[in-house]
């Protein structure tokens, strides 16, 4: 059985992460009757018996590019390559070709409630109106639907009138060993800390009018941790000139390494003010860690964190309510409370699931 993987956009971020992911996860349940094929844009990925790895650079040069190895080239290497079945994690199905395929969504900005304007936001707003349109069609065509959340399946489903039975949620695998928790202490209590890229959904913004409050209060004795150089784009510059104009304490350290991440989960709160998201996954790592989380109060949010004892939620369009959070636990109003649960157990390995759908369709 010759299985093709299409994953192109993938090159940073939680896109990348999932490529690599289930790239691994094939690697570790690889068998003699199955070939695999990788078809990617930048990423590396090392080849072995069963496994190739097909890239088109060119492809991220522009949308022009992209449309055309969508209509043109794919169609193509599934024929090429004599492919019976097809995995995309590019939200959209390969076009034009008769193999039964597998979608991976995990793009949520079609689905949500906050629409944005062709003046706020040029690309989110063709991502909603336009791509959004392409995306609910292939959910149509495709022979199965892989969504990360309950509250993604449930808007698939209503947005598109597709039957429940073709929708799976699968959850994204955690891949590492916890060896060390989250400690309550003077420190880890009046540190706030939030990974994320320069996305304007991510809301910094928030955040850094949140501190501007605890200033006019008085309250310093704190500190924030953007994964953050400060110069991303117009509006991460016009907000680091803003931290540094106020002198906030706000640290903009650039991005880390996935481990530096988790040691950071173990010595402060996590700040997750994005008011869109598919699912949020530095909740779920922290929450795996068994860290204060203060999330936006958003459906993804609220699944994610659903039961969690240290999960407190405000609206992410107020920076007063978050500001109040913030204080309580930087003058200890508000404690830790330790976790009884044990969710890790409770996860599974997702990735199994998808290669058993795979080897089902």
């Amino acid at each position: 059985m010759n299985i093709m993987v299409f994953d192109v956009p993938a090159s940073s971020g939680g896109a990348l992460s999932i490529l690599k992911d289930f790239y691994n996860e094939v690697k570790r349940n690889i068998d003699k009757y199955t070939n695999w094929f990788f078809v990617i844009s930048t990423e590396e990925l090392t080849e072995i018996d069963n496994i190739k790895a097909i890239r088109f650079p060119w492809i991220k040069k522009n949308w022009i590019h992209r449309l055309y190895f969508d209509f043109a080239v794919a169609p193509n290497l599934i024929k090429k390559y004599n492919i019976d079945k097809v995995l995309s994690f590019q939200n959209t199905i390969i076009p034009r070709v008769v193999v039964p395929q597998i979608l991976y969504v995990h793009q949520s900005l079609p689905f949500v409630e906050y629409r944005f304007t062709f003046k706020e936001n040029k690309l989110y707003w063709t991502y909603q109106n336009i791509i959004g349109k392409l995306i609910k069609q292939s959910i149509k065509k495709a022979e199965k639907v892989i969504v990360q959340t309950e509250w993604m399946k449930k808007a698939c489903i209503e947005q598109t009138g597709i039957d429940s039975n073709k929708v799976k949620v699968i959850l994204p695998k955690i891949n590492f060993d916890i060896k060390k928790y989250f400690e309550a202490n003077e420190a880890s209590m009046k540190t706030f800390f939030f990974p994320a890229g320069a996305q304007s959904y991510k809301n910094h913004r928030i955040v850094i009018d949140a501190c501007k409050k605890l200033k006019e209060q008085g309250i310093d004795d704190y500190k924030v941790i953007f994964t953050l150089n400060g110069d991303e784009n117009n509006c991460i510059s016009t907000l680091h000139d803003e931290t540094k104009r106020l002198d906030l304490p706000i640290e903009f350290i650039g991005n880390i390494s996935r481990e530096d991440v988790f040691e950071l989960y173990t010595k402060s709160i996590l700040l997750f003010p994005s008011y869109i998201e598919t699912f949020g996954l530095p909740m779920l790592e922290a929450r795996l860690y068994k860290t204060i989380i203060l999330a936006s109060n958003c459906p993804f949010s609220r699944e994610v964190l659903e039961g969690y004892e240290n999960a407190y939620f405000f609206d992410p369009f107020n920076a007063n309510e978050l500001k109040i959070l913030m204080e309580k636990l930087i003058i200890h109003e508000m404690g830790y409370k330790k976790p009884h649960e044990d969710i890790y157990s409770r996860l599974g390995n997702g990735w199994v699931c998808l290669l058993k759908e795979l080897h089902n369709l």
